[in-house]
């Protein structure tokens, strides 16, 4: 797991401001500005909800670890998420819940546009930044990517306004990764894409019936 040093240098990365400083887009080009993170915890943090899916009293309880800037996430959510949520989750077999992981500051940027829209919302956001994950994650340009976040964004119903305050929220940015340290931690979770499934840790990219044959056991 990334301490909050490391996250903090690469979020800094490219700049003069050192390591106090996190870097989010800002304006309309998403050119980058910095926030201090001190100043951030002393206003407190906002409370993070779990974004879940299926009966809360499914036997099963899938957690999901997965960062959106990580290929073999993208690949779980493109090969198999879809089929298991129809057979596991949809069926009442399964509680699911989708813990975001923070590598690098586009993750955190695409996680907090998923949740500005809100929870009704966030799957599909989030089902969109895996899809077209080959088009935004992978720009070299800072405020190029924060564009590419936005425009999803705006698939998703979100205004420009509404994204500009987003992606500008430092006190959430701040909240987003005190929260992923935490359960991460808790579960001990090193890489992504991992699950724990009733308690148990699973790491990779799975079929749906190697994950399948996990919950079975399970239930």
């Amino acid at each position: 797991m990334l301490s909050r040093r490391k996250l903090i240098a690469l979020l800094a990365s490219g700049t003069a401001l050192g390591g106090a400083a996190l870097l989010l887009p800002s304006g309309p080009t998403g050119s980058p500005v910095a926030f201090d993170l001190g100043a951030a915890n002393a206003q407190g943090t906002i409370d993070i909800p779990e974004m879940t899916l299926g009966d809360p009293n499914a036997p099963v309880k899938v957690v999901e670890y997965a960062s959106y800037t990580c290929p073999h996430c993208a690949a779980f959510h493109a090969d198999t998420f879809k089929a298991f949520k129809t057979d596991y989750i949809d069926t009442g077999k399964v509680h699911f819940t989708y813990r975001e992981v923070f590598f690098d500051r586009y993750g955190l940027w695409a996680a907090m546009i998923a949740r500005c829209a809100g929870a009704e919302r966030y799957f599909g956001v989030a089902d969109l930044l895996y899809k077209e994950q080959g088009q935004w994650a992978r720009q070299g340009d800072p405020a190029a990517v924060a564009d590419s976040l936005k425009r999803i964004g705006l698939q998703a119903g979100l205004g420009q306004t509404e994204l500009d305050a987003c992606l500008q929220d430092a006190a959430m940015a701040e909240s987003l990764y005190a929260w992923y340290q935490t359960n991460a931690a808790s579960d001990g979770v090193r890489s992504t894409p991992s699950f724990i499934i009733n308690g148990d840790l699973h790491s990779g990219n799975m079929s749906l019936s190697q994950i399948g044959r996990l919950v079975d056991d399970a239930s």
